[in-house]
């Protein structure tokens, strides 16, 4: 039986992250260690590099994911050593992991076998305390709100319409609704509440976004936590502690510096999901990467259809990057998976399902490279049991879509397993100009925004709302919201909003049911379909199988 994740982790042979550093030309005196393996980059270090020249930026995103498994952070860990392994000069870019998918079902997002960054179990536990900063600010904010009510509600606020909610960094499904201030006057006046998990949060969405303490503190201000009576927004400037949240932010916007397996630098910074956020790592650890190698590998979380688009639409258009380049992840089992193969019976031949699968690889390389107008790659995440006639008939089927498709090991052999796809992705930089564009213009109306998207990138036939949220959407649009890109949150299983839909869905309705202005990070969520900003745990969560060994040793953190 091969290792698990965490035994390889365990057995890997780290450098101090001083000599991590030296490989980028980092001073010691800039570095905030936590430990021996794991710093913080210091901001005025990060400053100091704005005249610099910019790299070369890979975007990894994937197929919709399935129960078989895509390895999209695998990938990234796997390229970015493969191409230090060719001789170029390179790092990545990762989110943090939440502790609710940690403990939970879906795992960590350190990468896995062969291709993770390290200390595995550090940044799939607290690491450096970013969330816990992250979580604090969004429930200062909180406790501010219900305690100005307390002592007069001097601003008027309408208990009614306090959109703000209190986070925790698990998933609790019995947090999603429920009840404050209960028992007297002492406690304040009780309201219906709820909590999102931090990774949902606008505090996160708006950390990752920030390019400075005083831009992360303007955004802050701008936070709208409710109306009053008369539906005017009142902002967290206006309860005065968005100087108290930047506070306890401060250290946590400097990005974390950690290494690969194979002792290659990588920066891991805030973590947003794809799914019901913007599920992109920090605009600061990005464009401080860009400055210190020639070749930067970062991903989006999800499908292309999820964290690409927000990749593109979100975090470019806030920020000014741009991808030079995208590598589509996919595995066969995958794809077969989507041609309606039962999760049992994956890793047998079947060539008309994975026929009928390759229909969603063939969305998202539509997506990448005619409406996001990028270069790209396909990377097959490759298994023993994949037969010879269902690599050929892939290749087959993706010939014309000018996408190479190229199999991939690193999962077993680490970044010589990627060195395919990383001289593949160079030459493809070097030969092929990106035609980068966003999804829709600026000025387009928000309902159209989301009509675009649904229309474009998930194959929808229409789009729908009953009257409250249209209202909703008609007086941010007229509050002056309307030049806002949109967030859609909605499932990741599915281009549709159903997650049973597999392959590439057509003509489907995507309903959005609930609408949320995110000032301060500047875009209008979308709700759509079932998806929660709450998760709960499965019927057996991972925590189950976590544990601490009588010598200190974690075990069962996959």
């Amino acid at each position: 039986m091969p290792p698990s994740d965490i035994e390889i982790a365990q057995k890997a042979t780290l450098l101090r992250v001083t000599r991590i550093a030296e490989k980028l030309g980092i001073p010691e005196e800039h570095l905030e260690p936590y430990g021996h393996y794991k710093a913080k980059v210091s901001l005025d270090y990060v400053d100091s590099l704005k005249n610099r020249p910019d790299g070369k930026l890979i975007l990894v995103t994937a197929i919709t994911p399935t129960p078989a498994g895509e390895g999209k952070t695998t990938t990234t860990v796997g390229l970015g050593d493969a191409l230090n392994r060719i001789g170029k000069k390179a790092m990545i870019c990762l989110r943090e992991p939440s502790l609710g998918p940690v403990f939970g079902m879906k795992g960590g997002a350190a990468g896995g076998g062969y291709a993770q960054v390290v200390p595995m179990e550090d940044i799939n536990l607290h690491f450096t305390g970013d969330f816990s900063a992250i979580g604090l600010a969004n429930n200062l904010l909180a406790a501010a709100i219900d305690n100005h009510i307390h002592h007069g509600n001097g601003l008027g606020l309408d208990v009614r319409r306090i959109t703000w909610k209190r986070v925790v960094d698990m998933n609790d499904r019995a947090l999603r609704d429920i009840t404050v201030a209960l028992g007297g006057p002492g406690n304040g006046f009780p309201r219906q509440d709820g909590f999102d998990i931090v990774v949902a949060s606008e505090i996160m969405a708006i950390f990752c976004l920030a390019t400075s303490l005083r831009d992360l503190k303007t955004r802050l201000g701008n936070i709208v936590v409710g109306y009053t009576r008369d539906q005017k927004p009142v902002r967290a400037k206006d309860l005065k502690v968005h100087g108290a949240m930047t506070v306890l932010l401060k250290d946590a916007l400097a990005p974390n510096l950690v290494q690969t397996l194979e002792n290659n630098p990588a920066f891991i910074h805030g973590g947003p999901f794809a799914n019901i956020a913007h599920g992109c790592n920090s605009v600061i650890a990005t464009q401080t990467a860009l400055k210190l190698v020639d070749y930067v590998v970062t991903e989006a979380g999800f499908g292309a259809d999820l964290g690409a688009e927000k990749f593109i639409d979100i975090k470019c258009r806030k920020s000014g990057l741009r991808p030079d380049a995208v590598v589509i992840v996919a595995t066969v089992r995958a794809l077969k998976y989507h041609g309606g193969v039962d999760l049992k019976e994956v890793n047998k031949e079947n060539l008309p399902a994975l026929e009928k699968g390759v229909t969603n690889l063939e969305r998202h390389v539509n997506n990448v490279r005619n409406h996001y107008g990028l270069p790209c790659v396909v990377s097959i995440n490759r298994f023993n049991f994949d037969t010879p006639a269902e690599i050929e008939l892939l290749k087959k089927k993706m010939a014309h879509h000018e996408a190479p498709v190229i199999l991939a090991t690193h999962w077993a052999d680490g970044g010589a397993g990627a060195e395919e796809v990383a001289k593949s992705v160079v030459e493809l930089i070097d030969k092929v100009p990106s035609d980068f564009k966003f999804v829709y213009e600026e000025a387009l109306p928000l309902w159209d925004k989301v009509r675009t998207i649904a229309t474009k990138i998930y194959g929808a036939g229409e789009v729908t709302a009953d009257a409250k949220v249209r209202a909703q959407i008609k007086m941010l649009q007229e509050g002056g919201y309307g030049h806002y890109p949109v967030c859609v949150a909605k499932t990741q299983y599915s281009f549709s909003t159903d997650p049973q839909l597999r392959a590439a869905p057509s003509g489907h309705v995507i309903n959005v049911r609930e609408v949320r202005l995110a000032a301060g990070a500047e875009f209008v969520v979308m709700v759509c379909g079932d998806v929660m900003t709450m998760p709960g745990l499965p019927k057996v969560p991972s925590a189950e199988k976590i544990d601490l060994t009588d010598d200190g040793r974690v075990v069962g953190l996959f």
